[in-house]
């Protein structure tokens, strides 16, 4: 995998955490360097233990499975991106959550947010993915999109919700297509 493809699973996967962390900025009275730092934090460790995790779990079947790889990694970033999407379109808002930074408030977002990135995780067992440089990018992306999305939500506001969060669903599906046409020998 490239690493403007690994940048590109990163930025997807980082749509959830960015959406949540614009509507942290929007109820927050006052948006601090702080703020956007300790939701960067939380939704940036979180994007980047989750496909640790899914990782160290695949590939101790990896072996079993490595002829079927390309089409299991296709059907998980298939999935995760059909999702995405489907969550965006939705017609009900979902609630941003009040204003606390509190572990408390913040952990079970950034779970939430995460639980894709479990499922990436596995893929890039699958597909032999160098992990470590992987999980630091997703979690760097993700601080930095987080961190950027608290003082973007103060500012502007639920407006481009939506549209990333369709962006960044399409984007994984792409992602698998390419994986499974490569793992195909369609793709070179």
């Amino acid at each position: 995998m490239s690493l403007w493809e690994l940048f590109l699973i990163a930025v997807s996967l980082s749509m959830d955490a960015f959406a949540v962390a614009v509507c942290k900025g929007l109820s927050l009275k006052k948006t601090t360097l702080r703020h956007c730092i300790t939701v960067g934090l939380y939704f940036g460790v979180f994007q980047a233990l989750m496909p640790l995790i899914g990782y160290l779990i695949a590939s101790t079947f990896a072996a079993k499975t490595a002829e079927f790889a390309p089409y299991i990694a296709f059907a998980l970033l298939l999935l995760i991106g059909i999702n995405m999407i489907r969550e965006a379109i939705k017609e009900d808002e979902e609630d941003c959550g009040c204003c606390s930074l509190s572990f408390k408030a913040m952990l079970p977002l950034a779970v939430a947010t995460s639980i894709d990135a479990l499922a990436v995780g596995v893929s890039f067992a699958l597909l032999d993915t160098a992990i470590l440089p992987s999980v630091t990018l997703i979690g760097l992306t993700t601080f930095v999109l987080s961190a950027f999305g608290v003082g973007l939500g103060h500012i502007i506001g639920l407006r481009f919700r939506k549209i990333a969060t369709i962006v960044g669903g399409s984007v994984l599906i792409l992602m698998g297509v390419k994986i499974l046409l490569e793992g195909l020998g369609i793709l070179g």
